[in-house]
């Protein structure tokens, strides 16, 4: 169980099913057994339909690709779960320039994935992942393709969200630094939670 607005790390060595959990939290896999409730809604429940509309609504996704689309700008990347979830173009460009200004990059709004940094790169996946004001961000190794100084301008980025904006995170990494930072770690082997 993940409380709002707590930052949690799994961590585990690699093969240990760290990347299948979260794509069974992100409903893009489906669990063997048991069930998944995010926001008091099991999802297992749901409809391929229902899945999608819900995933888009209420879970946000960073990988350790920024997967940006290199043909928009950072700006219509940011935009674009918005408006998949029919919001009004107005108000996702006002809710994605008010994300970018928060990460300290909205001056870098009109520029193409190829035309940011590493670290720029990650900061617009993660206004991209909060666009919709998700119950939980599912963050897989987020800073695992940044230098240092950069991983860890992210790591505070994510504590300065969850304050601003009382987000919810679930992040993998290798990080030990950010894992102590954490509210709670998890360790996870052979497929299982062992702490």
């Amino acid at each position: 169980c993940i409380s709002p607005m707590e930052i949690v790390t799994l961590v585990g060595a690699s093969g240990a099913g760290k990347t299948t959990l979260l794509q069974i939290l992100g409903t893009l896999d489906k669990a063997d057994s048991g069930k998944v409730v995010i926001n008091g809604q099991d999802v297992c429940r749901l409809n391929d339909k229902q899945l999608s509309a819900f995933r888009n609504r209420e879970i946000g996704f960073v990988y350790q690709f920024h997967y940006l689309l290199a043909e928009f700008t950072a700006l219509e990347n940011v935009m674009l779960p918005s408006l998949i979830a029919g919001e009004k173009k107005n108000v996702a460009k006002d809710k994605a320039e008010e994300l970018l200004e928060k990460l300290q990059i909205v001056d870098r709004a009109g520029h193409k994935p190829s035309e940011l940094s590493g670290g720029e790169q990650q900061r617009v996946a993660v206004a991209r992942a909060l666009i919709n004001r998700p119950s939980i961000v599912l963050a897989d190794e987020p800073s695992g393709n940044l230098d240092s100084n950069s991983a860890r301008q992210l790591h505070e980025l994510f504590f300065f969200l969850r304050d601003v904006y009382k987000q919810t995170f679930l992040i993998v990494t290798h990080n030990q630094e950010f894992s102590k930072m954490s509210d709670r770690s998890l360790f996870m082997q052979d497929g299982k939670i062992i702490g």
